[in-house]
C-alpha cells in the first residue's frame, strides 16, 4: 500500500478527492450497463452482438473497479477513515451502486 501513497503523493488532495467521487459514481453506472448486458444475454443467447456487448462492458466495469481499489488507499489517508470505515469501503466495491453511498455517506463525514 505504500507504494499506491507513493504514486499519489505527487496529486494534490483534492484532485485526488475529484477523481475518487467521479469513479465511485462511474463505477455505480457502470454496474448498470452490466446489468443491461446480463438482462440482454439472457434473451439472446446466441447472438454477436449480446457477446460483444457484454465483453465490453465487463472491462470497462473491471476498469473502474480497479481504480476505485487504487484510489481507495488515497481516500483513507485523506479522509482520515479508521479500519473499520477502510473495510466497509473495500465491501461495498463488491455490492451493486454501494460506492455511491461510500461518496455520500463515509467521505461527506469529513468534508463537513
Amino acid at each position: 500500500m505504500n507504494f499506491i501513497n507513493k504514486f499519489f503523493a505527487k496529486y494534490s488532495d483534492e484532485k485526488i478527492t475529484g477523481w475518487f467521487r467521479k469513479v465511485c459514481l462511474l463505477e455505480a453506472v457502470s454496474w448498470l450497463f452490466l446489468f443491461s448486458a446480463m438482462i440482454w444475454i439472457r434473451y439472446d443467447r446466441e447472438g454477436l452482438l449480446p457477446t460483444i456487448y457484454i465483453i465490453v462492458v465487463g472491462n470497462i466495469h473491471g476498469l473502474f473497479f480497479t481504480l476505485y481499489l487504487l484510489l481507495l488507499a488515497s481516500a483513507r489517508r485523506i479522509y482520515k477513515w479508521d479500519d473499520e470505515d477502510t473495510v466497509f469501503a473495500l465491501l461495498a466495491a463488491f455490492f451493486p451502486f454501494a460506492t455511491v453511498w461510500i461518496d455520500k455517506r463515509l467521505a461527506k463525514m469529513e468534508r463537513e
